[in-house]
């Protein structure tokens, strides 16, 4: 009954390692005390400036993050106002959780760090089978062994800030009820759909109907051609720098032996075992009978090794294992406790040991088969090793190709074959470009500053080229425009069509409301005339197939009010026309209402955590400036257009 509310649990879980790998923020508690320069300021935070060029890697690191998840992501996404204003926003709430910590001297022991990183699953991919810190995973991640311990230390510290206000939260017995009452109420309803699709064939409009409805300046926007061009591009990325580097094959050869660690699989083992059961709880005597036992098994096998199958069905007290002969299948260093591990390790394929004690009691090993352990051979990780040594040739290429990129691109702006030239790239061509592309994948020139450039007045008029503009991670592009549309309104006859059906649309809606309307009136003064369906019950609890409008419309009425009618807008799809009878009795066990006391709770501690840090903002003064205020500004409007309408 309360899936839903269970879910949302494990979110918070997942933030630290979002936070740490990698972080938005890459500065100790110790540094919180330096200054930057006004200049280039876009957020304070007390005495603390945070910088444009912080600002731009938190967007590039987000930016290639979302793009290693999401591959096909529109890139105009990271362009967008609500994408910058969250980095910013994290940043800046990175720098007041480290002030607030720096003031309240939190610090996390190092114990704490090893055991977090020890017991966490979340830091799984960083940890060896034995536990310790894998460096290889973390470089190609871009990150030293001291950075991250730095960082955790870090995520760690400004982690104490919040949970403290954030375990605390409780509810009492009656707000949780309440709470319960506003989720899982259920009411006794009626409604009615008016599609319209059932008004739409009445409707005929006059020529002068359809000429006024073009002419409306509602319709200006759907009625206009957009601004578009023919354009000219080049693009400067790894992967074309990749296609032309030389790999040496002894560099490949000694890359190969100073890796072979990440070539070889971990080593695996597949045993049988009898446990003979002997708790740290159990009596000395207990504990000599059941080795005596043990010992007893192991001579039988000993001489006589193909009974261990039959042995362990009959005599093991391990569950799990006795019914499938005592078989554990594979297994790895780290799965087992310390004494089993080093005996099933030490031992060779067909090799039985002698007994050995655990906390569980003592077994009997008999090793089946090893897997892994041996590096793979130089010529199935060929491929690998050249494409990861082309990649790092490319980069040392890279900047100085950017450079002469930015700088051939500018200095001779009319034309982008001399840059395409010297650095051997291809011009490519794109018809139709939208500067608004909306829903159309332009690729690379779907990015929003390299639009805004190539579509500004004086570029498009000249054909110039734009600056070098990055595009992603290690990609710079330039376009220019060939030929130039602007946005003009299309000709009646080029859109009759579709202002026919548009205005049947408009007006069917129309129709459904009034008549929609109309049939409350009616009823409610004739209720024995009301033709409605038979009564369903609503409650956010269940799910029925009637649209969310009709729901939140239904549930909103107060209940006091009841029986009540509604009509609902259902946007495209029409209007809905509710009665509300009554609320029915809530059925809910007790032990329901102890269980979600504590998810609230857990909510309640989290809202409380955000309003902390809400108080810490205004304690520390943040204030955005130059380009953080425009884009917060920017972010806010169309949440302002939605509050208006």
């Amino acid at each position: 009954m309360f899936d839903f509310v269970r879910k949302h649990t494990r979110i918070l879980q997942f933030l630290l390692v979002l936070l740490i790998l990698p972080s938005f923020v890459v500065f100790g508690i110790q540094g919180y005390s330096r200054f930057a320069s006004d200049e280039g300021a876009v957020a304070k935070v007390a005495s603390q400036k945070i910088t444009q060029a912080e600002w731009d890697n938190a967007n590039r690191n987000a930016a290639e993050r979302f793009r290693a998840q999401q591959p096909d992501i529109d890139a105009k996404v990271f362009d967008s106002p609500e994408f910058k204003k969250q980095s910013l926003e994290q940043l800046v709430r990175q720098y007041v959780l480290a002030a607030a910590a720096h003031d309240q001297n939190l610090n996390p022991p190092t114990a704490r760090l090893v055991r977090v990183f020890s017991s966490d699953p979340q830091f799984a991919a960083l940890r060896n089978a034995d536990g310790s810190l894998n460096k290889q995973v973390l470089e190609a991640r871009g990150m030293t062994p001291a950075q991250f311990e730095a960082l955790l230390r870090q995520e760690l510290t400004v982690g104490q800030v919040l949970a403290g206000v954030a375990m605390t939260g409780q509810t009492s017995k009656l707000a949780n009820r309440q709470a319960v009452d506003a989720l899982f109420q259920v009411r006794d309803v009626q409604w009615l759909k008016l599609e319209p699709k059932q008004y739409a064939a009445q409707l005929n409009p006059t020529p002068e109907q359809l000429q006024a409805y073009y002419k409306d300046p509602a319709n200006a926007s759907w009625l206009t051609a957009p601004e578009k061009a023919d354009v000219q591009y080049v693009v400067l990325d790894l992967d074309t720098l990749k296609k032309r580097v030389t790999v040496n094959e002894d560099d490949l050869r000694r890359s190969y032996e100073e890796n072979k660690g990440r070539f070889t699989a971990a080593e695996e083992r597949r045993a049988s075992h009898i446990l003979i059961k002997a708790e740290k709880s159990a009596s000395a005597e207990q504990k000599k009978a059941a080795k005596a036992k043990a010992e007893q098994l192991l001579a039988q096998l000993q001489k006589n090794p193909s009974l261990f199958a039959e042995l362990a069905k009959k005599n093991s007290d391990d569950p799990g294992s006795a019914s499938n002969g005592g078989d554990l299948d594979f297994f790895g260093r780290g799965a087992m406790v310390k004494p089993f591990e080093d005996a099933a390790f030490a031992l060779k394929p067909g090799q039985l040991s002698g007994v050995v004690e655990s906390d569980f009691g003592y077994h009997i090993i008999l090793l089946t088969a090893v897997r892994g352990g041996q590096p793979q051979p130089f010529e199935a990780v060929r491929g690998q090793l050249e494409d990861d040594a082309r990649k790092q040739l490319a980069l040392r290429e890279y900047a100085g190709a950017a450079e002469k990129f930015t700088n051939g691109v500018y200095e001779q702006s009319d034309s982008l074959k001399p840059v395409a030239d010297e650095l051997k790239l291809t011009i490519q061509t794109a018809t139709d470009v939208l500067h608004e592309p909306g829903a159309k994948d332009q690729g690379v020139l779907s990015n929003r500053r390299l639009l805004d450039a190539l579509f500004d007045p004086v570029n498009r008029a000249k054909g110039r080229n734009t600056e070098a503009i990055e595009v992603g991670g290690n990609k710079l592009v330039s376009a220019r425009i060939v030929k130039y549309s602007p946005a003009s309104r299309q000709p009646f006859e080029a859109v009759a069509d579709k202002v026919r059906e548009r205005w049947v649309a408009a007006e069917a809606l129309k129709a459904a409301r009034k008549d929609a309307e109309a049939k409350m009136a009616l009823w409610k003064q004739s209720p024995d005339k009301a033709q409605l369906p038979a009564s369903v019950q609503m409650s956010r609890k269940l799910v029925f197939a009637q649209p969310p409008q009709v729901l939140d419309a239904a549930l909103r009425i107060p209940e006091k009010q009841l029986p009540a009618w509604a009509v609902v807008d259902l946007g495209a799809e029409g209007t809905a026309l509710i009665k509300v009878n009554k609320v029915l009795p809530i059925q809910i066990s007790e032990q329901e209402l102890n269980e979600t006391e504590s998810q609230f709770g857990n909510y309640w501690g989290k809202a409380e955590a955000e309003a902390y840090y809400r108080a810490l903002k205004r304690q520390y003064k943040v204030e955005f400036v130059n380009d953080g205020k425009k884009v917060m500004e920017k972010a806010a409007e169309p949440q302002k257009s939605a509050s208006a309408s």
